[in-house]
């Protein structure tokens, strides 16, 4: 099993500027994780989060600026994550983070 949780500095490329938060990942043993998103735009908890390998898929609820289901999927490499959170219309957002603890 890959040991994708803990807490990662997230920034999010988004239409609005960079958009910097805190991405804590809990590993449940089982093909899933849960977590949350907490930065400049409030805290969003992860809904259906999937492990797999070292790669996570997971859904967000966003309230602000409006609202919007965010798909988003990311891989893990070592202490860093890459991958895109899907915002509609908008399209994909380049997401990066590093692990902090």
């Amino acid at each position: 099993m890959s040991d994708v949780s803990g807490s990662y500095n997230t920034t999010v490329k988004s239409p609005m500027g960079d958009q910097s938060g805190t991405f804590t990942v809990v590993e449940n043993g089982d093909g899933t994780f849960s977590g949350k998103m907490e930065g400049g735009m409030g805290s969003m908890d992860v809904e259906e989060g999937k492990v797999d390998g070292n790669t996570l898929t997971w859904k967000m609820n966003m309230t602000v600026p409006m609202p919007m289901t965010l798909d988003c999927e990311a891989t893990v490499e070592g202490d860093t994550l890459a991958g895109n959170v899907n915002a509609g219309a908008f399209g994909a957002m380049p997401l990066t983070g590093t692990k902090t603890a």
